[in-house]
């Protein structure tokens, strides 16, 4: 009976003392446990990365629900210039429509201009050191101004307009409908009356900038803009506050604006009269430029001056201007432009326009000469790779803004020249494929728009012109301190709830960089293009959030990269690979060598090794990331035939890693671990004290012990010391004699005798 539940025990121990083993010691393709690293292979591989399942609206696999519904607001603006006090007045239609399942009692609507009120709540958060956002501390009469508000409806064939209530808090107004607005497909019209006085700097997203022929006008968040209901929050409404960008519905826009005579106006969309606004020499050559490739100058420099290049006859004009399926209308206006164009060429065959605008103090081929070219080579490089884009004309400004970017057009800094002006003008044009054509909630994830529009402008930047503005691969090791700083947000962070500081990098930056990684490290760029891509098709014009992101490119990569989201955007974790040591096969470099590396932090990513051998023969190594799904330490067989001169982790320095003093092995600085020669104890053993039998055999340069047929798995020893071996964790050791034929079991304070035979 003894014997029989000694049996039973030590079977146990091979089977339960295995999967011990496998946490501990690393012979090959098992894991060695360190007191110093961070990582846990749990928290990182975990299931149930998505809080919640599919729904009717947004599906598992990432694409828009069979019930996928979302409101729609189109406009009627009509706005006029008081040039002398910066002053807009305007009056808005809106058309409102509620596709969704819900009843609707009340609208709410961004009244951005409150921003620059005095007593805003971004006012009152900005720091006593300054910020990008706000006014800069001007002094002046700032906020939307809402005269009035009508609902206008059809009563025995008449329109009929009649006062609605609202009530305005902060950047947010509440508008009170007299009836609810029934749900699938219910419309109510509106009628504002709005005035506001424009910054000069307007958050850096809109303003008055003086020239010397006259201001530029750049007119951002001008009207009062619908927030977009829908169905993750209801109403969305956080406040502008200035970090966090817009969420806005889509819808048809067309647009009036009135300006002094002498001023050029450019806005999102087409241009319907441009009879009535242009001469008829320029006229012409806006058709020369819809058929041509290169730039064609539209009002010179020269006609900037001159009062024969705009129309005779009146003090003002005014500019007719209609764009569809759009979330935003911008508009700018000046005396002082010059004004260029060409053809943009689109995949389908169908023709856009890029248009530039810009004063005399930004004119040259070094300088804004060179826009339109910029924007046309933009547009068209985004068409052929993501979306083909959907705009009429794609306009660049030139104001005082550093960059921002509406539908159709992009107010970019005036001063900028050459390469800063390309990469302006990329950027600020990558925003129409994200966030316009993709209409995610900037407010909230800003990595959605600014990261992904950061990522695309890498792409674009190399193939510009056969590489004229071409950078460098990024070193992400040299990197690394930067993007995975412990005292960082993570990305997933919304941008008013991050240090201002680190905006450019939580947004752009860091969530550009791990795109990279995906795409150049992990999925390869075929399959990352064809699953971004798919997301850009699915999401066109819709509202996705982050979950239908990462589900998308999960199922049509076919990829599970919960590990890839958890460690890079919901948390900011750390990653150190590194080499601990290794050992040739019976210390024989022509039979080969065994590697052990470790992860010491807590993001997990792929390997990748070059070795070097003494002859100068250089190989690659690749392990995917799940050698680190349960694993801490790995240990794996290079098959070389000669002895090792360096081991390189990661040597094209495309992974972040925070200690690449680890990442090198070299055979005149680090040391070179001796094999056990393990053939005289190999062979069959038996005990007389228990009916067990054992073979043992060498795999790979471990110690391998294997019971009889039936008796359990193999197990892998360890050496621990002079003729002893042992499983720590399992409590086994073997202890052989001086002349290796026979050792001492030692298990659970027990000892046992086997012999070889």
């Amino acid at each position: 009976m003894k014997n029989n539940q000694f049996k039973a025990s030590f079977l146990a121990l091979f089977l339960g003392g295995m999967g011990l083993q496998a946490q501990e010691h690393p012979p090959v393709g098992t894991t060695a446990v360190k007191a110093t690293s961070k990582y846990d292979y749990q928290a990182a591989f975990a299931p149930n990365f998505y809080t919640k399942n599919g729904t009717d609206t947004h599906s598992a696999s990432g694409q828009p629900g069979a019930k996928y519904w979302q409101n729609k607001a189109d406009y009627q603006l009509s706005a006029t210039l008081n040039e002398k006090n910066n002053e807009i007045i305007g009056t808005e239609i809106l058309t409102y429509t509620n596709n969704s399942p819900d009843k609707i009692s009340f609208l709410w609507m961004n009244v951005d201009q409150n921003l620059f009120k005095n007593n805003s709540r971004g006012k009152a958060v900005i720091p006593v050191t300054g910020s990008r956002n706000g006014d800069k501390g001007q002094i002046f009469d700032g906020g939307h101004k809402i005269k009035s508000i009508k609902v206008i409806a059809i009563q025995n064939g008449k329109t009929v307009e009649k006062e609605a209530k609202f009530e305005i808090i902060d950047t947010r107004m509440q508008v009170f409908l007299p009836q609810d607005l029934n749900p699938n497909g219910g419309t109510i019209k509106l009628k504002i009356e709005f005035s506001f006085i424009s910054p000069n700097f307007g958050s850096d997203r809109m303003g008055v900038m003086d020239t010397k022929n006259g201001k530029i006008f750049t007119m951002g968040q001008w009207y009062p803009r619908m927030c977009v209901y829908d169905d993750v929050k209801g109403w969305n409404t956080l406040p502008y506050l200035g970090a966090g960008e817009f969420y806005l519905e889509y819808g048809d826009f067309d647009v009036n604006i009135t300006a002094p005579a002498n001023h050029i106006v450019v806005c999102s969309g087409e241009l319907t009269n441009p009879s009535e606004v242009y001469t008829a020499d320029q006229q012409k050559r806006w058709t020369e430029a819809s058929k041509s490739d290169k730039t064609v100058i539209i009002r010179s420099a020269e006609e900037v001056t001159n009062i024969a290049s705009r129309p005779a006859g009146t003090s003002t004009l005014n500019w007719h201007f209609k764009i569809k399926n759009a979330r935003d209308v911008s508009w700018a206006s000046s005396a002082a432009f010059i004004v260029d164009a060409a053809k943009i060429n689109l995949p389908s065959g169908k023709k856009s326009l890029a248009i530039s605008a810009y004063p005399i103090e930004s004119s040259g081929q070094e300088a804004w000469g060179r826009a339109t070219e910029y924007t046309k080579s933009s547009i068209e490089n985004y068409s052929n790779h993501w979306f083909e884009y959907p705009y009429p004309a794609a306009t660049n400004v030139a104001g005082n803004e550093g960059g921002i970017e509406y539908p159709g057009i992009v107010f970019c800094d005036l001063k900028s020249k050459g390469e800063d002006l390309w990469f302006v003008t990329d950027h600020e044009f990558g925003h129409s494929w994200f966030p316009m054509i993709v209409g995610s909630n900037e407010r909230l994830f800003a990595w959605m728009d600014e990261g992904f529009n950061t990522f695309i402008n890498t792409l674009s930047k190399t193939e510009f012109n056969n590489g004229e503005y071409k950078s460098r691969p990024r070193n992400m090791q040299r990197m690394s301190q930067m993007l995975t700083n412990p005292e960082l947000e993570p990305i997933m962070t919304s941008p008013d709830g991050m240090k201002e500081a680190n905006l450019g990098l939580l947004a752009y930056e860091k969530p550009s960089s791990g795109l990279i990684m995906l795409r150049e490290q992990i999925l390869g760029k075929d399959r990352f293009d064809k699953a971004f891509r798919t997301y850009t098709e699915r999401w066109a014009f819709k509202h996705p959030t982050p979950d239908d992101f990462f589900r998308t490119m999960e199922n049509v990569s076919g990829e599970d990269l919960n590990w890839f989201w958890r460690a890079w955007f919901v948390n900011n974790w750390r990653l150190d690979q590194g080499i601990t040591k290794i050992k040739y096969l019976k210390n024989d470099p022509k039979l080969g060598v065994l590697i052990s590396i470790e992860n010491l932090e807590k993001m997990a990513m792929p390997v990748v090794m070059e070795i070097k051998t003494k002859s100068g023969a250089i190989s690659r190594v690749q392990l995917p990331v799940e050698i680190w799904q349960r694993n801490t330490a790995w240990t794996f067989l290079h098959t070389s035939t000669e002895e090792i001169e360096t081991i390189t982790i990661d040597p094209d320095h495309v992974f972040p890693d925070i200690n690449p003093a680890n990442n090198v092995w070299s055979s005149d600085k680090s040391e070179l671990e001796k094999a056990v020669i393990l053939d005289t104890y190999l062979g069959n053993y038996t005990s007389k004290q228990i009916p067990v039998k054992i073979t043992l055999t060498e795999e790979n340069g471990a110690l391998v012990g294997t019971p009889e047929e039936g008796q359990g798995p193999k197990l892998s020893f360890e050496s621990i010391g002079k003729d002893k071996f042992g499983a720590e964790q399992g409590g086994v050791e073997l202890q052989f004699n001086e002349s290796k034929n026979e050792f001492t079991l030692k298990m659970r304070g027990q000892e046992f005798l086997f012999t070889k035979v």
